[in-house]
């Protein structure tokens, strides 16, 4: 992860809620919502007294940690410098936009920040020609320092990102 980082303090207890508030405030920011260039926006649970999920962002200037720091605490947000932990959710990243449709793990790793792609159950990684479906909705998480997929296999030998882009709540049918 980039060296200059702040964390935002957030009531959402909800990763897609999460997802959303980062977005809006990456673009209130002027970073793209594809996280295109060297910034990257995270999601981090917290499981103290009070329960939720807080933002962080990350650049490679503190400059642009700074004017970012001022602009949100203008806005009235709580802002720490640092990330809460050093596994974060990745929302926004760099090659983030060009994740759409079906891809090769090849053209994942080679567009993106991601730097390995995992397999539930399985020991080796997949091979670079296998495609991902990618449902628009890829979050990897920082994992010793690596930006790391977690897929799972899907029809036709393909592979799908292991979170869901809009999962069923828990005893939704009851």
């Amino acid at each position: 992860m980039t060296p200059y980082a702040l964390t935002v303090d957030t009531d959402v207890t909800d990763l897609l809620e999460a997802d959303h508030l980062l977005r809006t405030l990456a673009s209130g920011l002027g970073l793209t919502g594809g996280g295109d260039g060297d910034v990257f926006g995270c999601t981090h649970l917290v499981r103290d007294d009070r329960p939720r999920v807080v933002l962080s962002f990350a650049w490679p200037a503190q400059e642009a940690r700074d004017a970012a720091r001022a602009r949100l605490t203008a806005d009235g947000h709580e802002v720490t410098d640092g990330v809460p932990d050093e596994a974060g959710r990745a929302v926004l990243y760099p090659g983030a936009a060009s994740l759409t449709g079906t891809v090769t793990v090849a053209d994942l790793l080679a567009r993106t920040a991601i730097d390995r792609v995992t397999v539930l159950g399985a020991q080796e990684p997949p091979a670079a020609d296998t495609a991902l479906v990618t449902r628009e909705h890829v979050r990897p998480q920082w994992q010793d320092g690596e930006l790391v997929l977690a897929a799972m296999p899907a029809l036709g030998g393909t592979l799908v990102p292991f979170e869901h882009p809009d999962p069923t709540p828990c005893c939704a049918d009851h």
